[in-house]
């Protein structure tokens, strides 16, 4: 990537000639601090640019402890950590959690222990799209 050599070649002449305390000299610091990055970024179109979606899933991490001060007991803990991993799940599969755990918890009870792998989210959402399929629709 010529332009981006170019450029870094560039930020080094500006630390080379910068005071150590100017401003930009900071800048240049922070933008040869993170060329790396940038590097693998422009090196890779599947690289996202951002990590907002990892900020997201943090931030439901987050809240999540937050909310867990008020389960009541250690059972209501367990039960929300699990509730709270399933719907992670079925969002990252882009299943809809609301519509997998109704069906989860209505049919789970009565499946058998060699029929539980079928109910995890992403092979849940395979047979909901065979299902479908098979309806014509």
């Amino acid at each position: 990537m010529p332009l981006l050599a170019t450029i870094e070649e560039r930020l080094h002449a500006w630390r080379r000639e910068l005071l150590p305390k100017h401003e930009m000299s900071h800048a240049v610091n922070y933008a040869l601090n993170q060329w790396k990055e940038l590097s693998v970024f422009a090196g890779d179109q599947r690289v996202p640019i951002d990590n907002n979606a990892s900020e997201r899933d943090m931030k439901r991490v987050v809240l999540n402890r937050k909310n867990s001060l008020f389960v009541g007991n250690e059972r209501g803990g367990e039960t929300a950590a699990i509730l709270s991993s399933l719907t992670a799940t079925c969002k990252r599969h882009g299943v809809d959690p609301q519509l997998y755990q109704t069906q989860a918890l209505t049919n789970v009870p009565q499946a058998s222990g060699t029929d539980l792998e079928r109910w995890l989210p992403d092979r849940w959402k395979v047979e909901q799209a065979h299902r479908v399929k098979q309806l014509g629709g």
